[in-house]
């Protein structure tokens, strides 16, 4: 099994991002969109492990209490966009705890320093090969109540990644 730990996207922050990628398609910007039902903010990557139960037991450990997330900003790695997040010492630190449980508990997952971004695009390509400045001049402004963290299992469709909630 494909597995990750996210936090889910309210309804606001999902349509903010849905205009987003609207806009970008608008301007021509083509690429793999992620579906607005597959909109999350990934805060550990397991990848192919055979047990989520072992999973779940370490998530219940964790220590988590509600705290206020805010789109902030577009960017790139690479061959993706994304949207990012205000800095949060809350969200860091949960993330230090998720990823400390899952080391102890000997679940392997991918040690990449943490950055908050919630992918809107893959493989963009665009007039000039950049984000378009009227991509950059309207990024969303909303927020959220984090209330809680899922486990997530990714499998491939026929129409591309169909995410499960776990939790």
């Amino acid at each position: 099994m494909r597995l990750f730990i996210a936090i889910q996207l309210n309804p606001d922050i999902r349509d903010a991002l849905t205009d987003l990628q609207s806009r970008m398609q608008r301007l021509g910007v083509r690429g793999n969109y992620t579906r607005p039902e597959n909109l999350h903010l990934t805060l550990a990557f397991i990848g192919e492990y055979g047990d989520p139960d072992h999973v779940l037991e370490v998530l219940d450990q964790i220590r988590f209490e509600p705290f206020r997330l805010r789109l902030k900003g577009i960017g790139s790695f690479r061959s993706l966009w994304w949207a990012g997040t205000e800095e949060c010492p809350e969200l860091n630190a949960l993330v230090r705890r998720i990823r400390r449980g899952l080391s102890e508990a000997g679940i392997p997952f991918d040690r990449k320093k943490f950055s908050p971004h919630i992918t809107l695009v893959r493989k963009p390509v665009s007039r000039d090969g950049s984000i378009p400045r009227e991509v950059l001049e309207h990024a969303p402004a909303a927020d959220m109540m984090a209330d809680h963290i899922s486990l997530m299992r990714s499998d491939r469709g026929r129409k591309g990644m169909i995410y499960t909630e776990l939790t």
